[in-house]
């Protein structure tokens, strides 16, 4: 038995390669998918944040670090109306509040409600970029 080898093809699997290790880059499509699920998660978060003096939505931030993205009250806001309420505490009690086992939470569990109802479009157009960025 007689074994060939060949390198037939491989320019073309190499430059594939490439491609696909640049689109996982943070510059790459991988970057720009965390980019835009981070920035549309934020939107719908502050969306679905029930307000009465727009302190708690006004308080959420975004932060985006290589391919890592994240969401959160800004531990630092302070409602305009009321100088010693922080977003960041009352927001996570409110948050909690509806996420509480046989509590009908919905939006007051607003990080909750953006990732199940909003959370497959945002997943679905970053997956869609991602593959767009692949050879």
């Amino acid at each position: 038995m007689t074994l060939r080898l060949t390198i037939e093809g491989i320019q073309q699997a190499q430059r594939a390669n490439q491609q696909a290790i640049a689109a996982i880059k943070p510059s790459g499509a991988f970057g720009r998918a965390i980019k835009y699920a981070t920035t549309q998660a934020h939107r719908y978060a502050i969306y679905n944040t029930p307000w009465d003096t727009g302190g708690l939505r006004a308080s959420h931030r975004m932060k985006l670090q290589g391919l890592r993205g994240e969401v959160y009250i800004d531990p630092a806001a302070v409602n305009p109306r009321q100088r010693n309420a922080r977003p960041a505490e009352y927001g996570a009690r409110l948050h909690q509040q509806g996420m509480r086992p046989g509590v009908r939470g919905g939006i007051r569990a607003f990080y909750q409600y953006t990732v199940e109802h909003d959370g497959s479009t945002i997943g679905e157009e970053a997956i869609r970029m991602i593959v767009r960025g692949l050879p």
